[in-house]
């Protein structure tokens, strides 16, 4: 079963590009890249905490105004906000309870990153539950959202100003001189020295530790049976295009291959369809000549079946009794005895011979009956394929659309990395079937 990471994950923005993250984070637009979202549902979004302010910017300004947060030193194309996405797997949620278990888990993990930043230089927490998925909403039968966290905040460090040599007083010389809270992504998460078990010293990098500290916080609040995000993972974060991208081209593959496969279906079926054509020709020709013989000898046959009833006994009364004279007793018992009984069983035989190939026509008929049936569902079945092809033919032309646009390359090597995924996603839900499952039993159990 593929594992349940819990992932955090942090975005700088300098001042004009947090814009555009703003919009999504806190669903100002009307229209969005990831066409997954459901803004029907956007009213089960929580923010556990809003900004004050109308925009990202306005607010950062404010700060600055009134000397809370300082920009001292930095240029003008600075990376002054961090966004931070916390992020868990959505089987993990479905498994534990949906939006309500969902809501608590990023509660608590909205008071980590207040410890992280400071409650003070938290802009925004917005918790997204109108996001579908349409990988295990299609597994499951019914909606299912992907639950996640974003958190926008001011990476803000206290930094010691201290006088320089130029002050006029030498004993203040290199004193601190006041401690303001300075903006800098690159202080607030600089690689920090980390002494092993062997009392080795090496440089980590912070969101390695970052992932720790999450990680350990979630446990001792409670919530568990999830992995810490893999350790020196060098995964690429997509934007929302690039993902919805793979997404798209994730879906096309699939379509593709079922495309395939439906055209080797209608190629065998076409292929079963033409030998069934074959057999029911064979058959209808068997029958043909099935039903001619019985035309033609069902007349003869009834009429000496007929003869024969009729007659039989009027042969053997025309022949004499046996009387004194010996010659009319030969002559009865040496010829004209044995001519009768010949044809008495020649007549039984051809009747005999007419129920046996009534018995055959009757057969003939039902397999030609058995013959039509086949060719007409083979024949729907057929139909059926190819009204499914044409709109798989129209799908694989979108892909042919996506590999123009994004190149052959890059398109069969997500593919290839999403083949991968779907086959984890597989392994995934068949476990959660089985553990469904499981509790279904030990409910069924308890109530016993």
């Amino acid at each position: 079963m593929s594992k349940n990471y819990a992932v955090a994950r942090v975005v700088q923005y300098t001042r004009a590009g947090v814009g555009k993250a703003e919009r999504h984070i806190e669903r100002k637009n009307q229209n969005y890249e990831n066409m997954n979202v459901d803004l029907s549902q956007s009213l089960r979004n929580v923010h556990f905490k809003s900004c004050e302010d109308p925009t990202y910017s306005q607010h950062l300004d404010r700060l600055v105004e009134e000397g809370t947060v300082s920009l001292r030193g930095l240029k003008q194309d600075a990376k002054v906000f961090d966004e931070m996405i916390f992020d868990v797997k959505t089987a993990y949620f479905e498994e534990h309870g949906g939006y309500d278990y969902a809501r608590c888990f990023y509660e608590e993990v909205f008071r980590f990153a207040e410890k992280e930043y400071g409650p003070e230089n938290i802009v925004s927490a917005v918790m997204h539950a109108d996001e579908l998925n349409t990988a295990v909403s299609e597994q499951l039968g019914y909606p299912v959202y992907h639950y996640h966290l974003h958190v926008v905040a001011l990476p803000v460090v206290e930094k010691e100003v201290r006088y320089s040599k130029r002050c006029k007083d030498p004993e203040l010389v290199g004193k601190v001189k006041e401690v303001i809270h300075q903006i800098s992504h690159s202080k607030k998460w600089a690689s920090q020295k980390v002494t092993d078990e062997d009392g080795k010293t090496h440089l980590v990098k912070s969101y390695s530790l970052l992932q720790d500290r999450f990680f350990e916080h979630m446990r001792d609040a409670g919530f568990e049976d999830f992995e810490r995000g893999e350790r020196g993972s060098t995964a690429q974060h997509l934007s929302v295009t690039e993902y919805k991208v793979q997404q798209e081209q994730q879906r096309l593959a699939a379509i593709t291959e079922a495309k395939i496969e439906a055209v080797e279906s209608v190629d065998q079926l076409g292929s079963e369809e033409l030998q069934k054509k074959e057999e029911l020709a064979n058959l209808e020709k068997q029958a043909e000549k099935a039903q001619d013989k019985l035309n033609a000898a069902l007349p003869v046959v009834q009429d000496a079946v007929k003869f024969a009833r009729e007659n039989i006994s009027y042969f053997e009364d025309l022949i004499p009794e046996p009387a004194p004279l010996e010659s009319a007793k030969s002559f009865r018992e040496k010829k004209i005895m044995p001519l009768i009984h010949k044809l008495k069983d020649k007549f039984l035989g051809l009747y005999r011979k007419i129920i046996d190939l009534q018995k055959e026509l009757e057969k003939l008929q039902k397999q030609l009956s058995k013959a039509e049936r086949d060719r007409d569902h083979f024949k729907s079945k057929y139909e059926q394929e190819q009204e499914k092809t044409a709109l798989l033919q129209e799908d694989a032309s979108d892909l042919s659309r996506v590999k123009r646009a994004l190149g052959p390359e890059k398109v069969d090597a997500v593919i290839t990395v999403e083949r991968e995924r779907d086959a984890v996603r597989a392994a995934e839900q068949a476990e959660l079937e089985r553990q469904r499952k499981l509790t279904r039993k030990r409910s069924g159990r308890d109530d016993r």
